[in-house]
């Protein structure tokens, strides 16, 4: 048995991406999902199920209510922040294809910027009732205590065992730009970097400079998913979800994985083995990926797990503009988090869908398979979307 080619997605949805929204993250989350079933052609009363992130402050039955919505007869949240974004996907999938919902809506909404900024010291992650409380207080009295510093002990070593430099980080932040700067939705639109910026641009913690982290962003994102067989009566043409995967690998920490023999994010090649054999496809099958770029070094070393490249060797892949528009692999090609907007990775899975639809605004020519994926440094996910 195989998840492949059992559910497909028929609509999108998103508010705007700002850095203060003025709205409840509900408010924001009851708007993308209504624009996400207008795409679809689709109304609340189709809507049996609902999907999200443990982290999402809107609980199912607040959306269910703000919107009309009848029965729900599936709901889920996954753990580990950003590494949710695919498994969402993945659990709507699952739902779709085994009956236990016809129409399933993956949501995410949150005031990143304005409200709870996950980039400062949160003193609550190492006061949680719970044992990812117990590893935090480990490292949070040390100085290890935003993403970026816990990003930034593992691109030191990247750096160290590969001869990684910090201009090689910078290629991946000018690449997101330079699409975000053609893309309208972007909070960078207009706006691209050259390398030179991103080298000049302050230090957050060595390595890392502001230019490698992600924005801090306000907005949500709606995706809706459904059977092949209903969505072939609906307006869009529909996305094949090819594979979904989840992956968490042995000596597993959230963000501090670093008890390793190897500094790395093998938890992305769990869900590259499992995307791989479920859509039996090949990195080289892959016209365009977006991959999860809270921070740039995250980026080479996906490209290595994913099997774009051997360990190592993603510093050569980025630097003559494979990863640009017209390269071998162009990536992230609405900006990504660092250019378009901080979503936690779904913005990113509604840019896949729009490459395979053939409508996004940095059109990738004949992109058939897309390879998506969520949040490194954690426990992860990824989906290969593809045209029927």
């Amino acid at each position: 048995m195989s998840l492949s080619g059992k559910a497909a997605i028929v609509g999108i949805g998103a508010t705007e991406f700002s850095k203060e929204s003025g709205r409840s993250e509900l408010q924001l989350s009851v708007e993308a999902t209504r624009d996400a079933l207008q795409d679809a052609g689709l109304t609340p009363a189709d809507v049996d199920g609902l999907t999200t992130f443990t982290m999402d402050t809107s609980s199912e039955i607040a959306l269910a209510r703000e919107l009309g919505l009848g029965d729900l007869r599936f709901f889920s949240r996954i753990n580990y922040g950003g590494g949710a974004a695919c498994a969402t996907i993945q659990q709507a999938a699952m739902a779709v294809a085994t009956g236990v919902a016809d129409v399933v809506v993956a949501y995410r909404g949150f005031n990143e910027r304005s409200g709870q900024r996950f980039g400062q010291v949160q003193s609550w992650a190492a006061q949680q009732v719970n044992t990812n409380g117990i590893d935090n207080s480990w490292t949070y009295p040390l100085g290890l205590s935003t993403p970026a510093a816990t990003v930034a002990m593992q691109a030191r070593r990247y750096m160290h065992d590969y001869g990684v430099t910090s201009a090689d980080f910078g290629a991946v932040a000018v690449a997101d730009r330079r699409h975000a700067a053609t893309n309208p939705a972007a909070f960078f639109y207009g706006k691209p970097i050259t390398l030179e910026d991103h080298q000049a641009s302050r230090m957050i913690a060595d390595p890392l400079h502001l230019l490698d982290c992600c924005q801090e962003s306000d907005g949500a994102v709606a995706i809706v998913v459904t059977s092949p067989e209903r969505a072939r009566d609906l307006p869009q043409p529909p996305v094949t979800i090819a594979a979904a995967a989840q992956g968490s690998a042995a000596d597993q920490y959230v963000m501090t994985s670093y008890y390793r023999d190897e500094i790395g994010i093998p938890e992305m090649g769990v869900v590259a083995k499992d995307l791989w054999r479920q859509s039996g496809l090949t990195p080289a099958d892959i016209d365009t990926a977006v991959l999860y770029d809270h921070f740039t070094p995250y980026v080479l070393m996906q490209l290595e797990e994913l099997g774009f490249c051997v360990r190592g060797e993603a510093k050569d892949f980025v630097r003559d503009g494979a990863i640009e528009l017209g390269g071998r692999l162009p990536i992230n090609t609405h900006g990504g988090q660092l250019g378009e907007a901080y979503l936690h990775g779904m913005n990113g899975i509604a840019e896949g869908i729009r490459q395979v639809r053939g409508t996004s605004v940095n059109q990738v020519a004949g992109a058939a398979h897309v390879l998506v994926t969520a949040g490194t440094g954690v426990p992860t996910s990824g989906l290969v979307l593809s045209a029927p």
